[in-house]
C-alpha cells in the first residue's frame, strides 16, 4: 500500500491497479507455523483511486471467493458503517458490527470490512479517505481454508530468513537486524538448518552463549531473564532448556 500513498492523496488521479505483493510479517513471530500465520506471505491487492465504489469492491471479492470455492462465514463492519454497508454484502453472509474495523498508517486510513472463514480473517477492504479502496487478501490463508496443508514452522522460518537476507539485511541488535537474529536463533532452537554463513555464525554464537550460561549460572542463582540479557546478552529461554 505504501507505494500508492501519493495516489490516495492526489484527488485528481482516477484509476485502479491490482497486484500480488510479497510481504514479511515480523510482529507475531511466536505464532509462525500455527497454520494461519506466515513469516513471508503473498498478499493479493486491489487499489482503486476514486474509480470503484465500496460496493463494487465488496461484490468483486465475494464473486471471486465463490469462484474458487470459498464462502465467508461472516464479515465484520464498523458500527458507523453497518447500516450503509450491510446490504453491500450478499444476503446469506452474516454481518457483525466491530468497532475495530478501521485502518490507518498514521496518515491514510478509513473504515473497513473484514472477511472471515470461521475464526480466520482471509482479507479486508479498506475505504481510505472515503473515496478509495485498499484491498488485501492473503493467498496462503485462502489456500489454508481450501485445505492446502501449511508448511512446517521450520520451512516457514527458512523461507522468511532467506527473503530477509536476499533483501540485504544482516543480523544486528536493532530493527530488522535484530528480527533476523531472532529468527536465526529460533530456527536453530527448532532443529532447522540453513546453508548460509549468517546461520552458521549465529549457531556458533548461540553455542558460546549457552556454554557461558552453564558456566555462570551456579554463581548467579535466581537472576532474572532481564539481568541475563542486559548483562551477558543471553536470552534465558534459549539456554535453560538445553
Amino acid at each position: 500500500m505504501q507505494r500508492f500513498k501519493s495516489l490516495f492523496a492526489d484527488t485528481s488521479y482516477v484509476g485502479t491497479v491490482a497486484n500480488i505483493q510479497s510481504c514479511l510479517r515480523l510482529n507475531d513471530l511466536e505464532e509462525v507455523g500455527d497454520g494461519t500465520h506466515c513469516l513471508r506471505f503473498d498478499m493479493m491487492g486491489l487499489f482503486s483511486f476514486r474509480q470503484m465504489a465500496v460496493g463494487d469492491g465488496i461484490a468483486f471479492w465475494h464473486a471471486y471467493l465463490r469462484r474458487i470455492g470459498i464462502t465467508p462465514t461472516h464479515v465484520t463492519v464498523h458500527p458507523d458503517r453497518t447500516a450503509l454497508w450491510r446490504d453491500l454484502h450478499p444476503a446469506d453472509i452474516e454481518v457483525r458490527p466491530d468497532p475495530d474495523c478501521t485502518w490507518s498508517d498514521g496518515g491514510t486510513g478509513g473504515y473497513c470490512t473484514e472477511f472471515y472463514v470461521g475464526d480466520i480473517e482471509i482479507g479486508n477492504i479498506v475505504n481510505p479517505r472515503g473515496d478509495c479502496l485498499d484491498v488485501g487478501f492473503g493467498l496462503q490463508r485462502l489456500e489454508h481454508v481450501l485445505g492446502v496443508p501449511p508448511p512446517s514452522a521450520v520451512d516457514l522460518l527458512r523461507e522468511g530468513i532467506s527473503a530477509i537476507l536476499d533483501a540485504g539485511y544482516v543480523p544486528g541488535n536493532k530493527a530488522q537486524g535484530y528480527a533476523l537474529r531472532r529468527l536465526l536463533r529460533t530456527l536453530w532452537r527448532q532443529g532447522g538448518t540453513l546453508d548460509h554463513p549468517v546461520f552458521h555464525a549465529e549457531r556458533q554464537r548461540q553455542e558460546r552463549l549457552r556454554a557461558m550460561y552453564h558456566r555462570l549460572a551456579p554463581r548467579h542463582p535466581g537472576m532474572s531473564a532481564a539481568w541475563w540479557f542486559d548483562t551477558h546478552g543471553i536470552v534465558l529461554a534459549d539456554v535453560e532448556d538445553t
